[in-house]
């Protein structure tokens, strides 16, 4: 599981004109499902399912 910085420098991930993060392949904005256990974020791509952590 990459974090959203490598994704975003290996353009596996995109921002779109409002910041939002994009999956490169779908297209899809990703979605976020936080744990309080953990020191991140969980963001996952709806359309194929690639997930990636973003530290909080």
């Amino acid at each position: 599981m990459k974090s959203t910085r490598k994704g975003l420098r290996d353009g596996d991930l995109f921002k779109d004109t409002y910041e939002r993060l994009n999956c490169a392949d779908c297209e899809q904005v990703l979605k976020t499902a936080t744990d309080s256990e953990t020191v991140f974020d969980l963001r996952t791509c709806p359309e194929c399912g690639t997930e990636y952590k973003d530290l909080r």
